[in-house]
């Protein structure tokens, strides 16, 4: 063999490894980090929690679950048709809900705007904000023609679905204030009402990934980018959840490098723990006692991790509590819900995308599993 063939296919090689590399995630300090699977499990834990009963139809693959204002009735995002994919495309079934404390569906809405609803945010005044985390494809608009107009945005309704707001131009990928790249989740300083937007659900091997917050004051001017895409402080692959700790400090989960980032609300580095896992969704109660749901971890892409629920301290960034991942036979890893939220009594909500509907974790309950 030539030594110019001998190079070339140890170059084919060199990217295959290095696509292998960005796909299995994590960076050189969460590499080190022992697996956390086990922690005390105070739980009882409810599955298939809320039905769909305005519609009468099965749910679809979930992200995003929120608490009321109230502090105890559920909002949730469903993506309108069984399993993750297509979505919303050609349907005009609602995929915002929200329940009562019992799991009674009061309201649905947004029926015919979103391709894939993602993340969902209740702000102090009670509105409810939806990201949608993609645009249709080629194909879809072969699939469904005329859709082109939806995907890639952020809305604001009322609690009653009255649209307030949209951030980002429907159906377009692109750089704010013009338009936003598959936003993950949104999240409002409860300081001034500025709306922190994550972006990007695209793939992480793409040479043109973006990773970044984009930040935007109450009345929808945009003010801000925060971060890259990257693996270093205060850059991101993936960030799939936001909140905002006691402190006002923003709080990222940075899905494909492994790790929670600690940020200040202009941009600025602060921390970082890696003790959570794969995290794809995160909550946090007034204690700055963290909630995080892991729903990705495979041997694959995070050696010796297993999918679940890590709870711990924003203080230290210890993890006291692990709740185990749904045992099913369709997935030799479990199944773990995506979104997470905490109401008021300390009840735990996750958003499922794999099994789809809501889990409830009764905080205080025994570590049995209900099936409604």
């Amino acid at each position: 063999m030539s030594v110019s063939r001998v190079a070339r296919f140890g170059f084919i090689a060199l990217m295959i490894t290095g696509v292998q590399a960005q796909q299995r995630g994590g960076t050189v300090q969460t590499d080190k980090v022992q697996p956390v699977n086990r922690g005390a499990n105070p739980y009882q834990v409810i599955r298939d929690w809320a039905q769909l009963t305005l519609e009468k139809r099965p749910w679809g693959g979930s992200n995003g679950v929120a608490i009321d204002r109230d502090g105890k009735s559920v909002w949730v995002t469903d993506r309108c048709s069984p399993g993750t994919t297509p979505g919303c495309l050609g349907t005009k079934a609602n995929p915002v809900h929200h329940f009562d404390d019992s799991g009674k569906e009061i309201r649905s809405f947004g029926g015919g705007m979103f391709v894939w609803p993602h993340g969902i945010h209740v702000d102090r005044e009670g509105n409810v904000w939806v990201t949608d985390a993609r645009a249709p494809s080629t194909d879809d608009l072969k699939n469904f023609p005329g859709e082109d107009k939806k995907g890639s945005v952020v809305v604001k309704f009322s609690p009653e679905g009255k649209v307030l707001m949209t951030l980002g131009k429907p159906g377009v990928r692109g750089n704010p204030p013009e338009a936003l790249t598959d936003p993950t989740d949104v999240v409002t300083d409860p300081a001034n009402g500025d709306v922190y937007v994550a972006e990007s659900h695209t793939d992480v091997a793409d040479p043109n990934l973006v990773g970044r917050i984009s930040v935007f004051a109450k009345t929808g001017k945009f003010l801000r980018v925060i971060g890259k895409a990257g693996t270093g402080p205060g850059e991101f692959r993936t960030p799939h959840a936001l909140e905002f700790d006691s402190k006002g400090r923003l709080v990222v989960a940075d899905r494909h490098n492994h790790r929670i980032q600690v940020l200040t609300k202009a941009g600025k580095f602060i921390l970082e723990y890696d003790n959570f896992g794969r995290t794809s969704g995160l909550a946090i109660d007034k204690s700055d006692v963290i909630y995080t749901t892991d729903s990705e971890s495979t041997e694959r892409v995070h050696p010796g991790w297993q999918r679940g629920i890590r709870i711990g301290s924003l203080k230290d960034g210890k993890v006291t509590t692990f709740i185990p991942p749904h045992m099913t036979p369709n997935s030799p890893d479990g199944a773990m819900g995506e979104g997470i939220a905490i109401d008021a009594a300390g009840n735990v909500y996750t958003a499922e995308a794999q099994l789809r509907g809501v889990t409830k974790y009764v905080a205080g309950g025994r570590q049995t599993i209900v099936w409604r």
